[in-house]
């Protein structure tokens, strides 16, 4: 069918263009074979990066589901691409109702291509309910690669790539950001973090009080856009940039990782044992801590702990 809003079977509830919810999913004729589910990456902002084979799904797939009904109208038709199965809007408000309707329809024999406004589905992003709901029954779940915002911030970062995590949005609230930052605080991977523009100059000045204004930092805006800039420098001197300018776009933020500390000398670090065991903790529990955290012997710390009294 012709992919335009008065066409799309069902909406997104901020798009009232597109019509009221279309009720439960129908099953219609089953498909020969088992169904499966195919999470689709699509383009992150330059729809020239969309791939044949999201291109071929989008085209032919029973159920397209899509986080945004609105955004995946506009894609299809910059694509060129007529959308021949049903259109179900899936987001995270609707996820825990929708998702045993959808379920049956893979079960049923139908082919399920799960879009996201940008990115791959369930990273950041509507789809783990689906993808674990089909894991706990047993159905197929597969999926198109393609672009992906954390690795191209982590690829245009200048920072290490061996070794990386993803810290998705930091907590929106001062405590519980500092509480999180605070359990990051020895995370010697480089870490990728996704960030709202009108907030970023506050999650840098939490950055800074947390990791200090020396850290290695890179900020990505705009990825894959007319306008994409990569900002690189240390925490103190992005908080600077971020504070003199209007930030404006998507934002991914890649903070380099705690440096490797010297281990030292088992004596170095006699008095952060007997810190822990003025705390009531017990001499072994404590050697134990102190020796993993700063990476000595434990039976050389214990050995000097007992020396030095």
């Amino acid at each position: 069918m012709d992919p335009n809003p008065s066409t799309f079977a069902d909406s997104s509830p901020a798009d009232s263009s597109l019509g009221a919810e279309a009720g439960p999913v129908t099953a219609g004729p089953v498909a020969a074979g088992p169904g499966r589910i195919v999470l689709a990456a699509t383009p992150i902002g330059n729809t020239g990066d969309a791939s044949a084979r999201l291109i071929e799904l989008l085209g032919t797939a029973d159920i397209v589901a899509a986080e945004d009904t609105r955004r995946l109208h506009r894609l299809v038709q910059s694509l060129g691409v007529t959308v021949a199965g049903r259109v179900i809007s899936y987001h995270e408000h609707n996820e825990a109702t929708k998702t045993a309707e959808l379920l049956e329809q893979v079960r049923a024999g139908k082919t399920l291509v799960m879009v996201t406004d940008a990115g791959m589905p369930s990273v950041s992003d509507p789809g783990f309910r689906l993808v674990e709901g089909a894991v706990t029954a047993g159905l197929t779940v597969t999926a198109v690669p393609g672009p992906s915002a954390v690795l191209t911030a982590l690829a245009l970062s200048g920072l290490p790539t061996d070794r990386f995590c993803f810290e998705g949005f930091l907590p929106r609230k001062a405590g519980e950001r500092a509480s999180r930052l605070a359990d990051l605080a020895a995370e010697r991977r480089t870490m990728v973090f996704f960030e709202a523009p009108h907030r970023l100059e506050s999650m840098l000045r939490a950055l800074r009080e947390r990791f200090g204004a020396e850290r290695r930092i890179a900020v990505c805006r705009e990825l894959t856009k007319t306008y994409e800039e990569v900002i690189r420098g240390t925490v103190g001197e992005l908080l600077l940039w971020a504070e003199n300018n209007e930030v404006r776009g998507e934002i991914a933020v890649v903070l380099g990782g705690a440096p490797e500390q010297v281990p030292g000398t088992p004596e170095d670090h006699v008095a952060a044992v007997n810190e822990l065991m003025a705390q009531g903790i017990r001499l072994k529990e404590a050697v134990a801590a102190v020796a993993e955290d700063v990476r000595v012997s434990k039976r050389e710390l214990y050995s000097a702990v007992l020396a030095a009294r």
